[in-house]
């Protein structure tokens, strides 16, 4: 059987779609078509189902690759380290939140440039939009904050990250001592809100998880990056929600305050997302492994 066969029904395998799988392969679409027919003839058994968006795989398929996918895995392993040991450099493309890449990412992977590996970062905010462009073979790597469906794409909790509810100082003398705990959400309706979208996604997770409700404000300052919603709260132009890993030194040295210490704080969960099978690459698998030691101390 031709192992570029087998691959390209993988591929669609994993894929879920002719279309997708051909991006990937970097072929076209009527050439994987004709080669996902020449292997079912070989066969003898259909194995896909064509339906109007993409295909589902029969039995046959599903077992075809179950146990042909982990060779095919390891093949390309064996090949691309004898390629790891004679390319000299291999680029990685990452791509995730614009802070968490920032502060989090690429410093934990800046010690594998040593080692031969080139680093390209693309800062997507929507993880839905990372997610796509993870499965067509835009990016090696993902960190998200939702975790993808199907069998193209496989994830790996990654941390949780802590919401905290933070104000200037001048904010937070206004409020006086215990006044959240007795009045709830009702007083911050008098301070103005800093938040990186108009539909204010910090803060209503925020305000559903803590007090069961949802921000009755609109926003008063809209930055589309958190390290600016930071600096303008810290300016005092506002409350905001911000995770606890980016706003600790402004708490430590008094630029902000926390306004509100609850019993449980709100997270939120990450997650490092590969092609599944890419963790046969050895550039691939090094980043994915030294962000998941690192993240054990996130």
């Amino acid at each position: 059987m031709d192992l570029a066969l087998l691959r390209t029904f993988i591929t669609v395998h994993r894929a879920g779609s002719f279309t997708r799988a051909a991006a990937l392969l970097g072929l076209s679409q009527p050439a994987v078509t004709s080669q996902i027919r020449t292997l079912e003839r070989q066969l003898g058994r259909p194995l896909f189902l064509r339906q109007a968006r993409g295909v589902t795989p029969t039995t046959v398929g599903d077992e075809l690759a179950h146990r042909a996918a982990p060779h095919l895995d390891a093949l390309v392993e064996i090949a691309e380290a004898g390629l790891d040991e004679e390319a000299g450099v291999r680029t990685l493309h990452l791509a995730g939140p614009p802070e968490f890449t920032s502060v989090r990412a690429l410093p934990t992977l800046t010690p594998l440039i040593s080692q031969g590996l080139a680093l390209r970062a693309s800062f997507v905010g929507n993880s839905e939009d990372t997610l796509a462009g993870l499965a067509a073979g835009h990016h090696d790597l993902a960190i998200t904050t939702a975790r993808p469906r199907g069998g193209l794409l496989s994830s790996t909790p990654l941390c949780d990250e802590e919401h905290v509810l933070v104000a200037a100082p001048r904010w937070a003398a206004r409020l006086g001592p215990g006044v959240l705990l007795r009045k709830g959400s009702v007083v911050l309706e008098q301070l103005p809100v800093v938040e990186v979208h108009e539909s204010l996604p910090f803060v209503s997770r925020y305000w559903a998880a803590v007090f069961d409700s949802r921000p009755a404000a609109a926003g008063t300052v809209i930055a589309p990056d958190l390290r600016a919603v930071l600096e303008s709260a810290a300016s005092g132009a506002g409350l905001a929600v911000l995770p606890r890993y980016l706003c600790e030194g402004a708490l430590e040295s008094g630029r902000l305050v926390a306004l509100l210490d609850p019993p449980v704080p709100p997270l939120r969960t990450y997650f490092l997302v590969v092609r599944t099978g890419t963790l046969a690459l050895p550039h691939i698998a090094r980043a994915h492994e030294w962000l998941l030691r690192a993240a054990a101390d996130w």
